[in-house]
């Protein structure tokens, strides 16, 4: 006889509508599932985070979670089978638009009721939230000599001598050389100029080789990076052919980062308006509770801070494929969202013209912790977004000028989409997983959210914050997402995430790559 059990200490289900409900724990085959309208019989073993159905539901029928279709049956499926890859496919399908909608007002704090942080004023009206100094490769061919000029100040007597310094910062990557003209090196140019006006960066030394396609003089003129604004501080660019090799492009460069050092040193937190964060929105290493906890609690700290007049960026258009529909309803006019709609027509014209399909994703880890197909990760992950209308759509690492909700044009590759909103000018981010990621995206801080208890337990020296409480039963999303708003401005004021006390974040600058390279 099979063993009973109450339906909600074990699975969740979402909507009334679903077809589907998520197992919160591990669940052994046999194993009955009583609610009050509901029973049914285990026909297996099945992992937390992953999904079995709550009624039958026929051959090519669509399946549910979320209120939303994640794919089709693929054969019949019954009560308390497991859903997931070997019973569920994804096919085409019609999705609404429905332009502006559902695009609501927002409800702004009133000025008197702004809240602060400690940042830096920088010129131009930026805030930063950190306090680096940059040494940028235009090219791979100057990378080494960008890591020995950084190597320079990593010692021992640096942080006496200045404290205020967060560090000396190498972003480099393995592009520059022979890349394609127009928008691939337009894409490039736009990386390393954001990253140059970053408001976490007081200055900046940017190195070339010489004979590169993507020349330092080129994103001098193109982006007026010499032209400077009243309290800035004057960089320098140099290539290693004009300098005249490896060690006197290094003695150089060391030396004007040296000169540097005491300016930003001298530079102190002062309180800024939050309405001055710019939050960056990823995941990565995503699970079945991702959309259920971490995503949605995060929606609520994004809501929160657009109703304080500040930005919030999601981003990852590969991961909102199949629920763009959602983002569209909220788009505050026709032409943000068919912007929108647009990207989602590109990526699908990039895969086909490459012989590939955008579900590919889930990943292997996204599999293990029960995502079936990109329809149900992309669900999860709008939610990111919370509530509020979409503002702005921007394409990759463009300059992020818009207050309130926007979305960012990148990858789902985690590091490669991280750099695009870091470019743009995220001066923070929350990063949310499932299964263990250890992101940094310096100069930005990172707080990563882990979507379950167990994760958070096994991960605590790197996992900011656990949402996986609203599993548990212990906490509201709307808590979390409370304790995340929170846990945003002591970081924005100097607070250091897992990931910085870690060290890490130096060699996550991966910019994105367009076009072909052999």
């Amino acid at each position: 006889m099979a063993k009973e059990e109450r339906f909600a200490d074990f699975a969740l289900l979402l909507r009334e509508t679903d077809d589907v409900a998520v197992i919160k724990r591990p669940a052994r085959a046999g194993t009955g599932l009583l609610g009050d309208t509901i029973r049914l019989i285990l026909s297996r073993d099945i992992p937390a985070g992953h999904k079995i159905a709550i009624h039958e539901v026929a051959d090519g029928a669509p399946v549910r979670k979320y209120g939303q279709i994640i794919g089709f049956a693929k054969g019949n499926i019954a009560p308390g089978d497991h859903v997931h890859t070997h019973n569920l496919e994804i096919r085409d399908f019609t999705r609404d638009y429905a332009f502006c909608a559902e695009a609501r007002t927002v409800d702004y704090y009133p000025p008197e009721k702004m809240r602060y942080f400690q940042g830096y004023a920088r010129p131009g009206a930026r805030v930063g939230t950190r306090n680096y100094i940059a040494v940028i490769s235009s090219v791979n061919c100057s990378a080494s000599v960008s890591h020995y000029v950084k190597d320079r100040f990593k010692t021992a007597d640096f942080r006496r001598d200045f404290p205020n310094v967060d560090g000396v910062i190498a972003f480099t990557h393995k592009s520059g050389c022979a890349i394609q003209p127009g928008e691939p090196h337009q894409l490039l140019m736009r990386v390393l100029a954001g990253i140059a006006r970053h408001p976490n960066i007081a200055g900046y030394v940017m190195i070339g080789l010489g004979c590169e396609v993507n020349q330092v003089q080129f994103i001098r003129k193109e982006f007026k990076l010499d032209e400077l604004r009243p309290g800035e501080t004057a960089p320098t660019f140099l290539t290693i052919q004009s300098a005249g090799g490896v060690r006197r492009t290094v003695e150089a460069a060391a030396g004007a980062v040296t000169k540097l050092l005491p300016v930003a040193n001298g530079l102190r937190r002062a309180p800024q308006p939050i309405s001055k964060l710019i939050l960056a929105e990823n995941c990565g290493g995503s699970d079945g509770n991702s959309g259920i906890t971490a995503n949605p609690a995060l929606g609520v700290a994004s809501d929160e801070l657009v109703r304080y007049r500040g930005t919030s960026v999601l981003a990852e258009t590969p991961e909102i494929y199949g629920a763009e529909h959602l983002l569209t309803r909220r788009a505050v006019s026709r032409e943000v969202g068919e912007k929108l709609v647009s990207l989602i027509g590109w990526w699908e014209n990039h895969v086909r013209r490459h012989e590939a399909t955008i579900d590919n994703n889930p990943s292997y880890g996204n599999k293990e912790g029960g995502l079936t197909t990109i329809y149900e990760k992309s669900l999860g992950a709008v939610a990111k977004g919370g509530q509020s209308p979409l503002s702005a759509v921007y394409h990759y690492a463009e300059p992020i000028t818009t207050t309130g909700f926007c979305f960012m044009d990148t990858p789902g590759y985690d590091p490669v989409s991280m750099t695009g909103l870091v470019c743009g000018g995220c001066n923070i981010g929350v990063f949310t997983t499932g299964r263990g990621s250890v992101y940094g995206c310096k100069p930005s801080p990172c707080l990563k959210v882990a979507t379950n208890t167990p994760l958070y337990n096994w991960m605590q020296e790197d996992m900011d914050i656990n949402a996986g409480t609203i599993l548990d039963g212990t906490e509201t999303v709307e808590q979390v997402g409370m304790r995340i708003f929170e846990r945003i401005i002591a970081t924005a004021s100097g607070e250091k995430t897992r990931s910085e006390l870690a060290g890490i974040g130096d060699e996550e600058f991966a910019p994105g790559i367009l076009g072909p390279t052999f």
